[in-house]
């Protein structure tokens, strides 16, 4: 009877220690960070709105929040493209003999671009080995990348949206390893393994919240992996840390986030396995030193606020919109003040142009100089005083006066004939 009765727990505990051992698991997965909720979406729902309230009450810096309006509504219209990079040079495995070299790519499916007056737009984050990302607008300039150290190097490309976010569908990622002089064991990563690439945040940040964002490769999908029970990773998970206060992110998706402050704000991700454990790969675990300063005044940090419209920064993601622009504004404002201005210009100017006309009648009074007399000479014409013609009526009067000239003519005969005789009279005769 006792053989039995041991027999049948021996049975018991042998079915039950799987599960035990499931549950010790978990726990153990759940004890690692101080801040164990989930994090990992981005979709307005209410799954996601949850979330975040659960994170707010373990976390007592950090939340998670919906995307910015702006960049909600832009995001729909850079889904129509799924961008195909290619690294052109160096080529794999090229060993370069000098420690400068220039890079260059190839992007499809996707207009690289940035928009000149809010001086963002498609492009892409370009990481050499594990440095903070370069982001490259204009794929006719060569990227050069100088003062490289002797050895192996990891070069990492991927295509990102405007705001950052790094694009996931297959082929918006290309990578390569080359060789400065010589190979080495540095900055190179197992292609057997997952490799996490940290995208954002980086630099500064003018306003919250701030975009958490980074790439996975060789990552396998939760749905195949479950179907391999000797997989160690296919449960991975993404921790986060941000100034101490740890997160685990389960799908890869970017998050946007609340609680920086003001000032340094450093952020670490690490891959993880089914158990909990830091996966040891090249560049799996990352930490940047970003800084936050609140009320910037950049595009991004007045995107972010609120305080730019969706059709104001639309070229961002349209290279063609900015002939638009023109369009809409001067409709609304110029239009109307424009049409009522002329109405009261007749008004104004007209009457004071007669005024002008009757100005001159005053100018007759300036009688001196000959010249106005003559300009207003239709009007004295009637007074016909100082005309010439009375003038040439008389002339033929003296012209009548010759007539006693002859008479004059014997004049000096009798005058002569008086001086005789006064001569006679006189007696000098």
């Amino acid at each position: 009877m006792k053989s039995r009765q041991k027999t049948a727990l021996e049975k018991l505990l042998s079915q039950s220690f799987p599960i035990f051992k499931w549950v010790m698991t978990l726990l153990l997965i759940l004890s690692l960070t101080s801040c164990t909720e989930k994090a990992g979406t981005q979709e307005v729902s209410i799954d996601s709105q949850k979330t975040a309230s659960q994170i707010s009450q373990v976390c007592r810096q950090f939340s998670e929040t919906a995307p910015p309006e702006v960049i909600q509504e832009l995001r729909p219209i850079l889904e129509l493209h799924q961008p195909l990079v290619t690294i052109m040079t160096p080529t794999a495995d090229e060993v370069i003999e000098d420690n400068t070299i220039t890079v260059r790519f190839q992007v499809k499916d996707l207009p690289i671009f940035k928009d000149p007056q809010w001086q963002l737009g498609p492009h892409v984050h370009v990481i050499i080995d594990n440095e903070p990302y370069i982001a490259v607008y204009d794929l006719n300039q060569p990227l050069v990348l100088s003062d490289l150290s002797v050895g192996t190097h990891t070069l990492r490309v991927f295509a990102s949206r405007p705001w950052h976010e790094s694009f996931k569908n297959e082929g918006a990622y290309a990578q390569i390893r080359f060789h400065i002089f010589t190979k080495t064991d540095d900055n190179n990563p197992a292609s057997n393994l997952p490799l996490l690439t940290y995208s954002s945040p980086n630099a500064s940040y003018g306003a919250e919240p701030i975009m958490l964002d980074f790439y996975l490769t060789n990552a396998p999908l939760r749905i195949a992996a479950e179907d391999n029970p000797d997989d160690t990773i296919s449960n991975w998970r993404i921790r986060c840390t941000i100034n101490g206060e740890s997160f685990i992110l389960d799908r890869w998706q970017s998050v946007y986030l609340k609680g920086f402050t003001p000032g340094k704000n450093w952020v670490k991700l690490e891959f993880l396995d089914n158990q909990g454990n830091p996966v040891k790969n090249v560049f799996n675990s990352t930490a940047r030193l970003i800084k936050y300063e609140p009320k910037g005044k950049d595009s991004l940090s007045r995107i972010v606020r609120g305080e730019l419209t969706a059709n104001e920064v639309r070229g961002i993601v349209d290279p063609n919109y900015t002939t638009k622009i023109p369009v809409t504004k001067p409709t609304p404002t110029v239009t109307p003040k424009v049409e009522v201005s002329p109405t009261p210009q007749p008004q104004v100017e007209k009457p004071p142009t007669p005024e002008t006309e009757v100005s001159p009648t005053p100018q007759p009074q300036v009688g001196k100089p000959p010249t106005p007399e003559i300009e207003v000479s239709p009007t004295p014409q009637p007074q016909v005083e100082k005309p010439p013609t009375p003038e040439i009526e008389v002339s033929p009067t003296p012209q009548i006066q010759p007539a006693p000239e002859p008479q004059e003519t014997p004049s000096p005969i009798e005058s002569i004939q008086k001086d005789q005789s006064k001569l006679e009279k006189t007696g000098l005769r």
